[in-house]
């Protein structure tokens, strides 16, 4: 084997581990700037829990104001929801066809 052939193969040989480098630092830039999404997208999700809770807090204040039982309430949306799926209905159609409004229940009090 000459000495030309011994080069080339060493070229080769540089280029490829060129090519891996620079896929290596791509890799790490979005490795990089995929922990970057996660840990804006985890902040962002904490935010809302808590302004969900916050919220809840206020339904639960105005719901036991004004008399409605919340737990009643779900439980009914639940029930609704799962014949809607067993039946094949819309969601938020009663049996009969018509809407449900589960704030209906507030207004009988």
């Amino acid at each position: 084997m000459g000495f030309g052939d011994t080069a080339k193969k060493i070229q080769t040989l540089a280029d490829r581990a060129e090519r891996t480098y620079q896929k290596i630092n791509e890799l790490r830039t979005e490795v990089e700037e995929t922990q970057t999404t996660v840990l804006d997208t985890s902040e962002r999700v904490q935010a809302l829990e808590n302004e969900m809770a916050e919220q809840r807090a206020v339904l639960d204040a105005v719901a036991a104001e004004v008399g409605v039982d919340l737990d009643a309430v779900s439980t009914e949306a639940h029930i609704v929801e799962a014949e809607a799926g067993s039946d094949g209905e819309d969601v938020e159609g009663g049996s009969d066809g018509t809407e449900r409004d589960a704030g209906s229940d507030a207004d009988e009090n």
